[in-house]
């Protein structure tokens, strides 16, 4: 029997509000670059103060959310559980979400401060993140359903909720109703952070079930502790069935349970990574939940991250109907 989504997304609710940054800047201000650091409200509007001119863009985000966008964008059905406050920032979010095409959980709003990442992009395309989470650090088992994940193929677990407590509890918690209900789940390890600071926890998700894990090198091989990619796949056949680790222009390793494939990536001229890895995660999702094998729908989360790649801002945009056809037919 069909069911009404293909996946079910679970992760930190946050506006992302993008600034083209010099790297001398991240330096003076003491960021380390390329990655995602956790800061209190009053560091982020430091920051924020501190920039020079406009943002280039603001938009609905959270690791989970720029992926199950990407699915909707490609022609899938996805679900957002996420918690936002009863602010502006909440109520542009659970807009513009929608707008997107996917469905969320409108009424798990709460009175607090809505979350937002502050994304940095330095010319080189790379991607920092200063992250304050805001209402989302209490997204917890009361914002899971049991009954949508249920009606999923697939439940995807954003990593970055490892980082709170409550996170940890609803990931736990979804991962259990998603055993009971017959749905597959995937987890994405989301950044060498989430690796390093919550081993123990990204550890209990894996061995309590996890058929499909997303990451990228650097998370391959820091989770692992290879010293090469090779390496790092070959551990990572053993601990899970499937997984997809993205290697940015080299395209990304599959492995489909019987099989690694080398997938080859798309050359295009990158501008702004961030997201490339989101939409990689929620187009192989789509790829495997309308009949493509693991190879092809590989295939396919290559390009639709190189497309991200190739533009300002975290997410797939359309329409892909066309492109689609032919990624999949060449």
């Amino acid at each position: 029997m069909s069911k009404r989504f293909d996946v079910y997304g679970l992760g930190n609710a946050l506006v992302d509000i993008q600034y083209d940054i010099d790297p001398a800047w991240l330096q003076k201000m003491g960021i380390d670059k390329g990655v995602m650091t956790l800061v209190d409200e009053a560091r982020q509007q430091a920051l924020i103060d501190a920039i020079e001119g406009a943002p280039r863009k603001q938009s609905s985000g959270g690791s989970a959310a720029n992926s199950m966008i990407a699915m909707t964008v490609l022609g899938g059905s996805a679900y957002y559980a996420c918690k936002v406050g009863k602010d502006d920032l909440g109520t542009f979010y659970l807009n513009d979400l929608e707008a997107a095409g996917v469905a969320c959980n409108r009424e798990h709003r709460a009175a607090g401060t809505t979350g937002r990442c502050l994304v940095l992009i330095t010319p080189d395309a790379e991607r920092t993140m200063n992250t304050f989470l805001g209402i989302t650090a209490s997204f917890g088992p009361a914002q899971v359903e049991e009954r949508i994940i249920a009606d999923s193929t697939y439940l995807y677990i954003e990593g970055y909720l490892l980082s709170s407590d409550s996170g940890f509890d609803a990931a736990l918690t979804a991962q259990r109703y998603a055993r009971a209900q017959g749905t597959r789940v995937s987890l994405t390890l989301s950044d060498p952070f989430i690796v390093g600071a919550f081993r123990e926890r990204v550890s209990q998700l894996i061995e309590g079930g996890v058929e499909l894990l997303f990451c990228n090198d650097v998370e391959a091989r820091a989770w692992t502790g290879a010293d090469d990619i090779d390496a790092a796949c070959k551990a990572l056949a053993g601990q899970v069935s499937q997984f997809a680790v993205t290697c940015g222009a080299d395209g990304a390793r599959v492995q489909d349970g019987e099989q690694l494939h080398h997938v080859p990536g798309f050359k295009v001229k990158a501008i702004d990574t961030n997201g490339a890895g989101d939409a990689f995660a929620g187009s192989f999702l789509y790829g495997l939940t309308h009949g493509h094998a693991a190879a092809r729908a590989g295939r396919l989360a290559n390009f639709a991250a190189s497309r991200v790649v190739s533009c300002y801002g975290p997410r797939l945009e359309g329409p892909l109907e066309d492109d689609v056809k032919r990624v999949l037919e060449e």
